[in-house]
């Protein structure tokens, strides 16, 4: 059953059982998630109910940095990623962890590096770094973190995602959000979860282990 359906279903003097409050209190948090840009520093991502509804999320994060992302068909806007039922890495979330997360319709990203923490033990990924960029189509990157110095062509802030067409995706109605012809950030660091892309080409591949992630 879907959220939405969940939620009708309950009748409105049900008491509040184990976890239902932080269930409805995330709900909430949806609804107000704001992209906020702060003297050129792009401090959220984006979310989209789509990505949620593909697979489960682990519960791992993992780190992406970079020197430059180049993005035509921005659009951002927030939402909930799920873990199985009883995840071991739900940890205090619930299994429910409040994303943004980014869409890109053609994304370009320089000296690209991703990580993520096996317990003691690094899984490292660099592409990108050899004078041709990582290339992605239709990227989507579900994010509770990310640091920069952006810039933006033609943008447009507080819009409702479910209207969105610039990266080709749509968010759930009455969600905030923003949308842009253009992205360029610099600097790049992010806290992921998940992202997903129809394409992902890594010129000048490297994977190795490690002590220390990106």
């Amino acid at each position: 059953m879907s959220e939405e359906a969940a939620a009708g279903a309950e009748a409105p003097d049900t008491p509040a059982g184990p976890g239902r409050g932080r269930v409805r209190l995330k709900r909430a948090a949806l609804m107000a998630v704001p992209a906020v840009i702060a003297g050129g520093v792009l401090m959220t991502l984006t979310a989209q109910g789509v990505l949620a509804t593909q697979f489960s999320i682990s519960g791992m994060p993992f780190t992406i940095t970079a020197d430059k992302i180049h993005g035509d068909g921005f659009e951002q806007f927030g939402s909930l990623d799920h873990m199985i039922k009883n995840s071991p890495n739900q940890g205090h979330t619930g299994g429910q962890v409040l994303v943004a997360v980014t869409a890109i319709k053609s994304a370009q990203i320089t000296n690209l590096c991703q990580s993520v923490d096996l317990g003691g033990i690094n899984l490292v990924i660099h592409a990108g770094d050899a004078g041709t960029p990582v290339s992605a189509e239709n990227l989507t990157t579900d994010s509770d973190m990310m640091s920069g110095d952006a810039s933006f062509g033609n943008i447009e802030i507080g819009g409702d995602a479910s209207e969105y067409t610039k990266a080709g995706v749509q968010g759930r109605p009455g969600v905030f959000g923003q949308q842009a012809d253009t992205i360029d950030i610099v600097n790049v660091n992010q806290h992921n979860y998940a992202s997903t892309a129809a394409s992902f080409k890594l010129p000048h591949l490297k994977l190795s282990f490690g002590s220390k992630g990106c």
